[in-house]
């Protein structure tokens, strides 16, 4: 069986706790189908020495209230080490999932990447009206902003330029969807692609010879 997609970047910070956990769970669950506390905490040993096992067992126990995983051995004695099975892998990305098991909506940047796959042209006001929902609207402000940083990084080209009383158009561009995690807008004006664990667009200053 061949191992699942790599999803982690080498740079610190830029994998959240949670993401590195599914990544474990899931490279067990090719190896060997056991997915065991141990075995998670050997592969977060050098991503990500200081995550505490409260943390992990957090996680855990919120994934199989949710249904993604199953314990194996629920009626093995007391000190026995918990063997679990992957029971709904749905994909690279970690499960968004309470304690309770329930599912938040999406965040609206990911409402944005995702909507923009499907409808592919648009302009800043029509992304953000098909990206709305009743749980998390999503303002033309937004869609504007990250229109025009995913402009600079490549993801899409102007099909119309902006001009007084008509808004731009942009197209996705189909090779430059690199998987369901939406490209994220740093504080630092950077955009960083969580699919390739890559930096893909930089703001520099104006006293280093860019924009402002």
């Amino acid at each position: 069986m061949a191992m699942p997609k790599k999803t982690v970047s080498g740079m610190a910070g830029d994998v959240t706790p949670r993401q590195r956990i599914w990544d474990a769970i899931r490279y067990q669950h090719v190896d060997d189908g056991l997915i065991t506390m141990q075995g998670i905490r050997i592969a977060l040993k050098r991503q990500q020495p200081s995550l505490s096992e409260s943390r992990i067992s957090d996680y855990l126990r919120a994934l199989i209230a949710g249904g993604f995983l199953v314990r194996s051995n629920p009626d093995a004695p007391p000190a026995t080490n918990a063997i679990y099975r992957l029971e709904r892998d749905v994909g690279v990305e970690a499960p968004r999932v309470r304690r309770d098991g329930t599912v938040p909506p999406p965040p609206g940047r990911e409402q944005l990447w995702r909507t923009l796959k499907i409808i592919g042209s648009c302009t800043g006001q029509e992304l953000a009206d098909a990206a709305s929902t009743a749980v998390t609207p999503v303002s033309r402000a937004a869609a504007d902003e990250y229109l025009t940083m995913l402009s600079r990084a490549g993801y899409v080209t102007t099909v119309r330029p902006g001009t007084p009383g008509v808004p731009a158009r942009f197209q996705l561009v189909p090779s430059r969807w690199t998987g369901p995690m939406a490209p994220q807008i740093r504080r630092t004006k950077q955009l960083y692609d969580p699919n390739t664990g890559e930096i893909v667009y930089s703001r520099v200053t104006k006293t280093e010879g860019g924009e402002p």
